[in-house]
């Protein structure tokens, strides 16, 4: 599987008591290469699971891959945060968003379905999604 990973993807997939973890571990064990993902998903991750050291070890053990540099991307990024401004977006969904555009062959794993069913790619585009099922 080709995949971008979203903060709660990675949270979902290193929390046994989060609301998600049966699917990420799911999702997981459909991955064939890293999924690509940025330094501000790594941070978010680290923060909500109380770890960096776990968070390093995913990209260590290859399920994970740093694919951004933030600034070579500066002039994209600032035009999601002004399209996507009534959303209050963070730093790193506007991350994914470009990510999404750099490998359009990959599909954001998120748990974040509302706001990445309204984010585009490409002004246009939908993003590929891959999502826990709605309850």
């Amino acid at each position: 599987m080709k995949g971008i990973a979203d903060t709660g993807f990675i949270v979902a997939f290193g929390n046994r008591n989060d609301q998600h973890h049966a699917w990420a571990v799911e999702v997981a064990r459909r991955i064939t290469e890293p999924l690509l993902t940025c330094e501000a998903v790594l941070a978010e991750a680290s923060f909500h699971l109380g770890s960096c050291a776990y968070v390093l070890t995913l990209v260590e053990d290859g399920m994970l891959r740093v694919a951004f540099e933030a600034e070579r991307n500066l002039l994209p990024l600032r035009d999601f945060a002004r399209r996507y401004e009534d959303r209050r977006p963070d730093f790193a969904d506007l991350c994914l968003i470009r990510l999404s555009e750099l490998f359009p062959r990959h599909v954001v794993i998120t748990v974040d379905e509302d706001d990445f069913r309204v984010y585009r790619r490409n002004k246009r585009e939908a993003i590929p999604l891959l999502c826990p099922p709605r309850t």
